[in-house]
């Protein structure tokens, strides 16, 4: 008799403890968003409780919501939010969730450095990217005390940034991401592009200069060790027409040193701008990138193509190449079937 009593009771216990697991997994373990696809919460150093709560209501599904309510309301999340990226995928369950915010386990990201032409552009791309205010990165970059701590100055940082995609976290400081890229600088320039820069008798700050004129001749990876040599000829050249070495006379020093990149025809009036960046001017290198070079640019130096031509010109046919001359006459030729298709294409 008094088995049966007991057996009477046991089995709806048993139920409502099944019912209750059932409501805990449904509540702390099932999907947080009910959505298939990955998204992400970014919580900034000026969000609370309150504010986070709001970013995570559109996201989530109800009874999760609450859940995730109940949690924090039981922890040190109400008092204390930490900023961060933090992924929600299609199977993050209230219960992960909230465990990641409120221990700072956010997601990192991949960033890539983008090859710009001014560091305004990359401190302006990098600040849409990463929790990092892009006034402060370009007063960073104008800052002579900062560059010289990572071995620059404010006209050679670009070198320091390899267009490369780099795993980082969303809220790294400046100081952080300053230290990742100069590491990882170091990596790029791994003992055979050192030997290889050597052998070119340029430092690495040089290479990359040398190639982001290259990368501004041209977009097409193939060709642009050959015009890297065409560039190493007129640096290393000494005659007596050119005791100092040959001006390089790129067009993209010019655009740079008047800060008007769209320009398509260059014509003399421009060429007389009293800049370092003038290679009409001035012979030798400028005296830093026109340009964040690309990985393509800088081995496409280092890998240059050796020839005896030391004068270049856009193809008349528009197609992104290149005519190469040896002599002056040749090279006239060259830039006269240009200039005359521009001409009829009305391109002043």
């Amino acid at each position: 008799m008094k088995k049966n009593v007991n057996a009477r009771y046991l089995v709806p216990a048993l139920i409502c403890l099944l019912l209750l697991a059932a409501l805990g997994y449904y509540c702390l373990f099932a999907s947080f968003s009910g959505g298939k696809e990955t998204t992400y919460i970014y919580i900034d150093r000026d969000d609370n409780y309150d504010s986070l709560m709001a970013k995570l209501k559109p996201i989530a599904v109800k009874h999760c919501y609450h859940a995730f309510s109940t949690l924090s309301r039981h922890s040190s999340l109400v008092d204390k939010v930490h900023a961060g990226r933090y992924e929600i995928g299609s199977s993050t369950g209230t219960f992960t969730l909230f465990r990641r915010i409120k221990n700072g386990m956010q997601t990192s990201m991949n960033l890539t450095i983008p090859s710009v032409r001014t560091m305004e552009d990359l401190a302006g791309r990098l600040g849409d990217k990463l929790m990092l205010d892009s006034l402060e990165m370009v007063k960073a970059f104008k800052d002579e005390a900062m560059c010289k701590k990572y071995g620059y100055d404010t006209l050679t940082i670009p070198s320091l940034f390899i267009p490369n995609t780099y795993d980082v976290y969303w809220t790294v400081s400046l100081d952080r991401f300053m230290d990742y890229m100069q590491k990882e600088n170091k990596k790029f320039w791994n003992e055979d592009r050192t030997a290889k820069a050597e052998m070119l008798k340029l430092s690495p700050v040089e290479v990359t200069t040398l190639a982001s004129i290259v990368d501004e001749e041209t977009a097409n990876n193939e060709e642009k060790p050959m015009v890297a040599g065409m560039y190493y000829n007129r640096l290393m050249l000494r005659n007596a027409e050119y005791p100092k070495g040959m001006p390089l006379q790129a067009d993209p020093t010019i655009k740079f040193a008047w800060k008007q990149f769209g320009l398509k025809r260059i014509y003399n009036k421009l060429l007389y701008i009293n800049s370092p960046y003038n290679t009409y001017r001035y012979p030798g290198l400028p005296p830093g990138p026109i340009r964040i070079p690309s990985v393509a640019g800088i081995d496409a130096v280092l890998n240059m193509v050796h020839h005896d031509y030391i004068y270049m010109c856009a193809k008349e046919d528009f197609s992104g190449t290149h005519n190469f001359a040896r002599t002056y006459q040749e090279h006239l030729g060259n830039a006269h079937r240009y200039a005359v298709a521009l001409n009829q294409r009305g391109i002043k």
